[in-house]
């Protein structure tokens, strides 16, 4: 039978993740400590190390639990086009809705992302962890041309990167003035045109009875 410590470590992992994404957001990256982390989970430094080695690893834990909510609120998004009238404008509200966790996000990954430039062997961490999420991105992509009678007409990889960035450029925007520019405008007026732009119509094969 698993011995007690491998039981909980799912629920202090958990609280970990958690307290590191609480405080990164408070504190900043560089700002933070372990000691202060492990304090705000109710944790020793301990189960700290017996989870992870370094603030670095913890973000890239951080990193790919959000990549699966990423991913999981995509795939229900897309999957949900066909019950909407503006199949596009749907999906955008319900992928640009912004909560309290979405903002420590948005703080913690665009600090890493400039310590990652500093630091070209956390670079290339952090490139590894974003292409197998652009991967899956762009794999929804292929299944929303589909579900929207069109085909890409552009590599699919880059498209994730744009609109990535899209996503990301307007919700920094939208943060620094919140009652000017609502997190979903850029991308629900944009994103309609890249779509159009990057694919094109199918073609139905009509024969006659």
């Amino acid at each position: 039978m698993p011995k007690g410590p491998t039981k909980r470590r799912p629920q202090t992992t958990a609280r970990l993740l958690d307290a590191a994404l609480e405080t990164f957001a408070d504190r900043g990256f560089h700002g933070a400590s372990i000691e202060e982390i492990c304090e705000r989970a109710g944790l020793t430094r301990g189960a700290f190390y017996s989870n992870y080695r370094t603030k670095e690893e913890l973000f890239f834990a951080l990193f790919d639990l959000h990549a699966r909510r990423v991913v999981d609120r995509l795939t229900a998004a897309v999957d949900e086009i066909h019950d909407s009238e503006d199949p596009l404008r749907a999906l955008v509200a319900r992928i640009s809705a912004l909560d309290e966790a979405e903002r420590r996000w948005y703080l913690l990954s665009t600090e890493f992302t400039l310590h990652a430039i500093r630091h070209p062997d956390t670079a290339r961490t952090l490139a590894e962890h974003d292409r197998r999420l652009r991967t899956e991105i762009a794999r929804l992509l292929a299944v929303l041309f589909d579900r929207l009678g069109r085909r890409p007409t552009v590599d699919l990889d880059s498209l994730a990167r744009l609109v990535t960035a899209l996503h990301e450029g307007s919700l920094a925007q939208s943060l620094v003035e919140p009652d000017r520019l609502p997190p979903d405008e850029l991308p629900g007026t944009y994103l309609p045109l890249m779509v159009k732009a990057a694919s094109r119509a199918r073609r139905t094969h009509h024969t006659d009875p």
